[in-house]
């Protein structure tokens, strides 16, 4: 791997790879980098630096099998399974494919299997340790469309009101793998699942390792821990509508080869459907890094 010296053009900190901000909000493209050849500790270190500042990052050009995307992604932490189940009932293997592909037939469909990419989350916020930071390798893209929108997090707290602040401080907010197959309308969850994601409890607003808050929403919340159900809910809502407004969004246009990763910690995230599902496949090699208890 290069070891040349770049300096964000943000910051000015200097990275050992060639880095440029794809956006004001979050998002930074990593260039001349070869991810199927080892990290070394000083090139790990300088991305985890990077993913602090930039929130999103993009390698482009990677030709990465499943089982490198492995390796890579073990650098970062313990690998996470998954609860999703395929339409035979078998769980999602540990290098998940997100696609738009029918599972039977192989061909692209507007109406997959499952959706709830489609809706505002964070990922795995349903586990009593959530994930740190999720990768998505663009095997098969879409010539337009077919984006992944990152709404900012940390922006969004910085944006309200003192008042509004002092009045979510203390706020936890009830996840679980059965609320968010209702929010979004999938296959109810099995007992099964229900048993291996109980609800869990995390704050409305937590806290970053660097003292950095930020808001903790998305679609996987049921209620606000001993507020009115609809009262809890309506506030919800209202923290995700404005949190979500296009100031705090960066969009990713995928291309294919892209290997990019996020910041579950201070992100949320959705697919767009703005192509035709139907037509042309959407094919990307996913992979989720365990964090740590939100506080």
């Amino acid at each position: 791997m290069p070891l040349e010296t770049a300096a964000s053009a943000r910051s000015g900190r200097a990275y050992p790879f060639a880095i440029r901000p794809l956006g004001d909000v979050a998002g930074a493209e990593i260039t001349g980098v070869d991810l199927r050849e080892p990290l070394t500790p000083e090139l790990r270190d300088a991305v985890m630096a990077a993913l602090e500042e930039f929130h999103v990052l993009c390698f482009r050009d990677q030709d990465l099998t499943k089982e490198q995307q492995f390796d890579f992604t073990l650098n970062f932490g313990e690998i996470e399974g998954h609860v999703g189940r395929l339409k035979s009932g078998e769980q999602y293997p540990v290098v998940h494919t997100v696609t738009n592909l029918d599972e039977q037939t192989g061909l692209p469909t507007a109406t997959p299997s499952t959706h709830g990419n489609y809706f505002w989350h964070t990922d795995k916020s349903y586990h009593d340790i959530p994930s740190l930071l999720t990768m998505l390798h663009a095997i098969q893209v879409p010539p337009e469309g077919g984006d992944t929108l990152f709404a900012n997090m940390l922006l969004a707290y910085e944006a309200l009101p003192a008042d509004e602040k002092a009045a979510l401080d203390g706020l936890h907010a009830i996840h679980s793998w059965e609320a968010s197959r209702k929010n979004t309308g999938n296959r109810p969850a099995t007992e099964e699942q229900k048993r291996e994601r109980p609800p869990v409890r995390h704050p409305v607003v937590r806290t970053h390792p660097d003292g950095r808050k930020s808001l903790y929403l998305g679609m996987h919340i049921s209620h606000v821990d001993g507020m009115d159900y609809d009262e809890g809910r309506a506030l919800l809502a209202d923290l995700l509508e404005r949190a979500t407004a296009d100031r705090f969004v960066y969009r990713h246009a995928w291309r294919p080869g892209d290997l990019t990763l996020w910041d579950n910690r201070v992100l949320l995230h959705r697919a767009d459907r703005n192509y035709d599902m139907a037509t042309y496949p959407r094919v990307l090699h996913r992979t989720v890094v365990k964090g740590t208890r939100p506080v």
